[in-house]
């Protein structure tokens, strides 16, 4: 049964000014951060996926000044915000979101917090530089928006919007983005397009990489590129690494030596 209250307090929130009341994140990567107060409250209360967060306040050692990061599928800002405030003015982070409502939250909190050196870009990272179609499903207000799975195509009932694509070795290769020292891909099935973007770059930088799995087909594709790689990898939220990758896992995959 619908509670009228509720619905009422989420309309007002939704629909007026109120839910980009400034807070603070409690805790966390971004923990200090000036934030928007709904929705996902879960962010600035410093709730959401705990594990995922542990990671990563404990790249480098706690100590990632200077370091460059990629987050592919940023949504918000969260962990955008959070590793730009760590790595400070002498590094650099790049935020990639195609969502259009999201990017403009996304674009707030980096503002609000003063990170110029938060670069954003309004884009699907892919292996290709030719646009794509966003798949809505009719929200543009939810986290799944995505580009289409393999196999899955557009109905009447899918709502799209067309969106550009990014390569990111193109970025790298033209100066415009440092190689990175980390990147977290999480992109709703295709990621493994957005690996084959940046091979040259995962070959020559080698970063520590956490990646959200989505389809099998994700999964088969990104480990036909990290396997030969000579990466290790662990489920997020446990201790040891695994025989097995699952999708709706979160991973981190670390580099081992070349020698």
């Amino acid at each position: 049964m619908t509670n009228p209250f509720k619905s009422a307090l989420v309309a007002l929130l939704t629909r007026t000014p109120l839910g980009r009341l400034p807070v603070r994140v409690r805790k966390g990567v971004a923990a200090g951060a000036r934030w928007t107060l709904y929705p996902y409250s879960s962010y600035w209360r410093g709730t959401h996926e705990p594990a995922m967060q542990d990671v990563l306040v404990g790249l480098g050692g706690g100590d990632i000044r200077g370091w460059c990061c990629w987050d592919l599928g940023a949504h918000f800002g969260l962990y955008s915000v959070g590793l730009a405030r760590r790595v400070g003015p002498t590094g650099q982070v790049a935020a990639f979101e195609p969502n259009p409502v999201s990017f403009s939250r996304l674009q707030l909190h980096r503002d609000r917090n003063n990170l110029p050196w938060l670069k954003l870009y309004a884009a699907a990272v892919s292996d290709h530089k030719h646009g794509a179609e966003l798949f809505t499903y009719g929200d543009l207000g939810t986290t799944t928006t995505h580009l289409p799975y393999e196999g899955e195509t557009r109905t009447e009932k899918i709502g799209a919007l067309n969106i550009p694509t990014i390569r990111l070795d193109d970025l790298v290769a033209t100066g415009e983005l440092r190689s990175p020292n980390f990147a977290k891909i999480d992109v709703e099935g295709h990621g493994h397009h957005a690996l084959a973007g940046m091979k040259a770059t995962l070959e020559s930088a080698r970063p520590t990489l956490v990646i959200a799995f989505h389809s099998q087909q994700e999964i088969d594709g990104m480990m036909a590129l990290l396997g030969p790689r000579n990466y290790s990898w662990r489920k997020i939220g446990q201790d040891s690494g695994s025989a097995e990758i699952h999708p709706e896992g979160d991973y981190l995959f670390t580099p081992r030596s070349r020698a």
